[in-house]
């Protein structure tokens, strides 16, 4: 099949920037170059980094930039934002979404997917003779959401990264046959295997006999990380627990500080000495950096699409200690996570299991290898051959 790929219109693929989205563009392309099953156009915002990619070397992954950053292209965009009102999108996304239809519209592509960005399918007419799919990776189609029944209807296959994102779509027909649910992946090889970056725990201060916690994602609220620094404050009295906060704001090379961590920085000020900030590190030292911990705690407070910071946690062989959130039940199992319901005492119970682990290591021991173990169902090779079946199977 000859498909087009429309991404979200604000970070780059290949995921120089990072993104969770991207990553898994990133793993699919990845298994279409090796098995040659399709002939898939990406078309994406551009970025100086991008260049000299390998990934873009493919003969069957193609890859066409729309210029966002320049200043005629800034121009260009405030224009649009003028001249058009309010739609579905941010200007600057509808804004990527125009350019990119209007070269859409000169091939005869047989799929469009719309990765992430079902509001993309009101502006395709259906004169396009494209079948429409939706790779939904975050609850925006529900009964709740703008226009939905409208999109619902001009999509022909939704593949969902949950069975809890089904569950969002399927409150818009109960009798729905367009959904599937396909798992992320993640490359388990490199969680397994992180010696590619020489990263040590003397590069943060952190001796062999620290009980060391890490914490990887977004440094946003819905994250629960705030619920992690008030249970830290429960354990000034072990001061060899340290906790490592891998993440920032935003996705990209930022060191901008919002006003959620600012608030951050001030409550873990008495116990600074136990508190590790690394700010924004690109994925591919991830790996490395989970390797340097005995748990991860991923306390998520909002209904987690899928949970991919505990697939991680996992393939690195760290036991975990997160919620019931969303998806996440969908990734872990009892053997190696421990899962907390979300309510006001939340910050006492993740200090309280991390005690608990930290003062029985045969605990840690055989979850980390349950972990392990767990991991292997999410590999990147799995969740791609999934995704394809799913697209060929319309």
């Amino acid at each position: 099949m000859k498909i087009a790929i429309l991404t979200s219109g604000i970070l780059p693929v290949p995921a120089v920037q990072g993104g969770a989205v991207e990553n898994l563009i990133d793993f699919y392309l990845e298994y279409n170059d090796l098995h040659r099953l399709h002939d898939m156009t990406v078309y994406s915002v551009a970025d100086k980094a991008v260049k000299g990619q390998f990934t873009l070397q493919s003969d069957v992954n193609h890859f066409f930039y729309i210029d966002m950053d320049s200043r005629w292209a800034k121009l260009r965009k405030k224009w649009y934002a003028r001249t058009h009102g309010k739609e579905y999108y941010h200007y600057s996304i509808e804004y990527y979404f125009q350019e990119v239809i209007r070269r859409v519209r000169k091939e005869q592509y047989d799929v469009i997917l719309l990765e992430n960005r079902p509001g993309y399918a009101l502006k395709i007419s259906k004169d396009l003779d494209s079948k429409v799919v939706v790779h939904l990776h975050n609850d925006f189609m529900n009964t709740e959401t703008p226009s939905v029944k409208e999109i619902y209807n001009r999509t022909d296959k939704i593949i969902c990264i949950s069975e809890y994102i089904k569950s969002r779509v399927l409150t818009i027909n109960k009798e729905d046959e367009k959904c599937i649910t396909v798992l992320n992946g993640i490359s388990l090889d490199t969680f397994m295997n992180p010696s590619i970056f020489s990263i040590h725990r003397q590069d943060f201060n952190l001796s062999d006999n620290d009980f060391v916690i890490v914490f990887s994602g977004r440094i946003i609220e819905q994250k629960g990380i705030r619920q992690l620094l008030m249970a830290m404050q429960e354990l000034k009295e072990h001061p060899d627990i340290k906790l490592m906060i891998v993440g920032g704001s935003f996705y990209g090379n930022e060191a901008r500080k919002t006003p959620f961590i600012e608030e951050l920085f001030k409550l873990s000020e008495d116990v600074r000495h136990q508190i590790i900030f690394t700010g924004f590190r690109p994925y591919q030292e991830i790996p490395s950096l989970l390797s340097l911990a005995d748990i991860a705690v991923l306390p998520s407070i909002w209904e987690e699409p899928l949970g991919l910071t505990c697939i991680e946690a996992m393939a690195a062989g760290l036991p975990v200690i997160t919620t019931k959130q969303g998806g996440i039940p969908e990734t872990v199992t009892p053997d190696c996570a421990i899962m907390l319901d979300v309510d006001e005492k939340l910050p006492h119970r993740i200090s309280a299991v991390i005690l608990d682990l930290y003062e029985h290591p045969e605990k840690r021991k055989a979850m980390s290898k349950a972990s392990l173990e767990r991991s292997k169902l999410f590999s990147k090779e799995r969740y791609a051959r999934e995704f394809f079946e799913a697209l060929e199977a319309m």
